[in-house]
């Protein structure tokens, strides 16, 4: 696994259980291309708690959420939203769940941090500052 427990223990997670089976098909289905990543993922599913979808508090990192976080011991901040692969653009600051940061953000809450290895090797701490859900289409 490449997201790090030092200086900081892995924080508890929470996923929903209709997006926990949905990242777990994405991750066993990327394993040939990405393995690195795809393993990443699937440890970080089978570590969080899983609750029904109704019930994630909207605290917490899922997919589509808009996540303002900052790294480098607050040096620097960002905005992205966490979407399926085909969905990324960081154009758009819309980043995969399927990449080393994406990773990291899912199941988190605002106030958590956890520390994660980039893609070029680097030890950084990722702290989440807010999470806000998209608006649900009435």
């Amino acid at each position: 696994m490449h997201i790090q427990t030092s200086p900081i223990r892995e924080p508890e997670i929470l996923v929903s259980d209709v997006e926990s089976d949905k990242l777990l098909s994405l991750a066993n289905g990327a394993l040939a291309r990405a393995p690195e990543l795809a393993e990443d993922l699937i440890e970080e599913i089978e570590r969080a708690t899983v609750v029904a979808d109704s019930e994630l508090p909207t605290s917490v990192v899922r997919m589509g959420s808009e996540v303002a976080f900052e790294t480098d011991d607050g040096r620097r901040r960002r905005r992205v939203t966490l979407v399926y692969p085909g969905e990324a653009d960081i154009a758009q600051d819309r980043i995969s769940v399927l990449t080393p940061i994406g990773t990291a953000l899912i199941g988190l809450s605002a106030g958590q941090s956890i520390t994660w290895v980039t893609r070029d090797g680097r030890e950084q701490l990722l702290t989440v500052l807010a999470v806000e859900q998209p608006a649900v289409p009435a």
